[in-house]
């Protein structure tokens, strides 16, 4: 018997998982035009790091990815990573720094799976997927074809693209990055601050890949984004909502030292500013640590943005302090969390 505890990094809801796991292209192929084709529910997990399945499970089949390959293609002065969807991101970043390869290496520590990684556009410390990635193979839901979409046809947003967005249907296959050799040393700039303090430079400047992988992961793992099965902190999602994106308008009626980041512009021609969903947590009266009255969910001690399974939560009560966050913060500031996590069976 197989939980969904078992399946997923929060560790919460014990009913048990009517799994299927295929292990090559082959079989995932088939597995998952079976499931499609029938009308009864089904669910694709692979890390389980970005997913919260109510206490009562899943009434359908749940198609787990466990596929693995790795291949390596010189392509003028790049280097072209492919890799098969159930391999681990983390492992994948590992491996691509300890070649002295340069692209991916801030999104060091990052759990899930590299199937997942452009679905959400992962990205953290000045980087994101969509700055390396050359394209993925897709097996349509509805053909069964299996095609290959350029990064630009995934309309690659904020922790979105056209997949998470359903106007594309279907599985990823294989993941395709363009990397690029750097000598030791002489890695890429520096983009985010934070990064930059850490390893004691200025913004811009080169460091070794290596440097800033191990410098990404320090970072993570004092706010509790590494996964550690002796500390309960990273018994989580990472983090549970997304950063808001507001109009300038609205962020101008915000505490002056409430933290903003230019964010473009929407359809219209209004300027756009990223606000930090952990301040506004923070400043809202949700503090590390807090926990509602006898539940075993809890904001994480290191951060404010991850929801943690402290004490044996269960997934009623991860998301019962998820609805009180987001009702905080509205209150306080009038800006609406949305979820980065993906619920399932739940709602806030």
């Amino acid at each position: 018997m197989t939980t969904f505890a078992e399946l997923t990094t929060t560790r919460v809801s014990q009913a048990e998982a009517n799994l299927i796991a295929p292990e090559t292209r082959e079989e995932l192929i088939d597995a998952y035009l079976e499931i499609t084709s029938s009308e009864a529910p089904h669910l694709i997990i692979a890390g389980g790091s970005n997913t919260v399945v109510a206490d009562e499970g899943f009434p359908g089949t749940v198609l787990a990815i466990r596929t693995r390959g790795i291949e390596r293609e010189k392509d003028g002065d790049s280097i072209l990573i492919r890799a098969e969807a159930g391999e681990q991101w983390a492992a994948l970043v590992n491996q691509t720094v300890n070649e002295g390869l340069s692209g991916i290496e801030a999104l060091a520590g990052i759990p899930g799976s590299v199937g997942a990684a452009p679905v959400q556009n992962i990205g953290a410390y000045g980087q994101e997927i969509a700055d390396v990635l050359e394209r993925i193979e897709l097996l349509d839901a509805e053909t069964g074809e299996v095609s290959r979409l350029s990064a630009e046809e995934l309309g690659l947003g904020y922790r979105t693209s056209s997949l998470k967005r359903g106007e594309h249907r279907g599985l990823v296959l294989r993941v395709e990055l363009r990397l690029t050799p750097v000598p030791q040393g002489e890695g890429a700039p520096v983009k985010y601050a934070q990064l930059a303090k850490a390893l004691g430079v200025e913004l811009g400047e080169r460091v070794d890949v290596t440097a800033q992988r191990d410098a990404v992961l320090a970072l993570r793992a004092s706010k509790g984004m590494v996964l550690n099965p002796d500390d309960t902190d990273t018994y989580s999602t990472g983090s549970f909502f997304m950063n808001p994106i507001v109009r300038h308008e609205f962020a101008r009626d915000l505490p002056a030292d409430a933290p903003r980041f230019a964010a473009g512009e929407d359809e219209a021609g209004n300027e756009l500013v990223k606000l930090s969903a952990a301040w506004l947590i923070d400043h809202a009266g949700v503090h590390k640590g807090f926990s509602l009255p006898g539940s075993g969910a809890a904001i994480s001690s290191k951060h404010t943005l991850a929801i943690t399974n402290h004490q044996d939560a269960s997934a009623t009560e991860i998301a019962e302090l998820a609805r009180f966050v987001v009702m905080r913060v509205m209150q306080e500031f009038g800006v609406v969390l949305r979820p980065e996590a993906n619920l399932i069976g739940l709602e806030l």
